[in-house]
């Protein structure tokens, strides 16, 4: 197996392990959760079939991916919470269609369900990475965000890591079948901000009738 013969993503993730071993897999894993556009579902696989051809353990391609999704995760754990409240707060305050009371209710939401989205947050595309950095400007206990990530990500992590060892050669079925819950996930999101939109210009124009 060789870079050369695999573009893309793929070809750097397989080069990087390649000149890395195990770590490598960790490196490119911490790398996808700064980085959302980095796609686990095609280095976890990536990182199962290395191990199937020998050139790492099973055990380290797990134990490496995990470490690395921690580390990024805490990553943008210290960004939301050298951010902190205030500074989210005046941020938002500036962007159109978004108000102070948005961000209170958000809060209010994270203190009652913050430790499940943490915890099943790492097993859904894209929002495993962003799910971080309100937990940071919320000040989550960092132990306890550690553990609930580590657990969800260990869960994600071997699930991938697995299919691309029994997959070997066509693990990048494991991209397709993903890249198509990537998708939905992301429908999902997309329609979701166009509702809040549509409700809160609605909101808008109803203040200025009523004014």
């Amino acid at each position: 197996m060789s870079a050369t013969n695999v573009d893309g993503i793929a070809g750097w993730a397989i080069d990087l392990m390649e000149t890395l071993g195990a770590p490598g897999a960790g490196v490119a894993i911490a790398l996808e959760n700064l980085f959302p556009p980095l796609p686990s579902e095609v280095i976890l696989p990536l990182a199962g079939f290395t191990a199937s051809k020998g050139n790492m353990t099973l055990f380290d391609a797990i134990l490496w991916t995990t470490l690395g999704s921690v580390i990024g995760a805490l990553a943008l754990y210290g960004i939301g919470a050298l951010l902190g409240r205030e500074r989210v707060v005046a941020i938002a305050a500036k962007l159109p269609l978004i108000s102070v009371s948005d961000i209170e209710k958000t809060e209010a939401w994270f203190a009652r369900h913050g430790k499940k989205t943490v915890f099943f947050g790492r097993m859904i595309p894209i929002f495993r990475s962003l799910i971080s950095i309100p937990a940071g400007v919320e000040r989550m206990p960092i132990s306890i965000f550690t553990l609930l990530t580590t657990l969800g990500s260990l869960i994600w992590n071997t699930a991938f890591v697995m299919a691309g060892y029994l997959l070997g050669e066509n693990w990048s079925l494991v991209e397709d079948y993903a890249g198509i819950l990537s998708k939905a996930v992301l429908g999902i999101v997309v329609l979701a901000v166009v509702i809040f939109i549509v409700v809160r210009l609605m909101d808008r124009r109803k203040g200025k009738h009523h004014a």
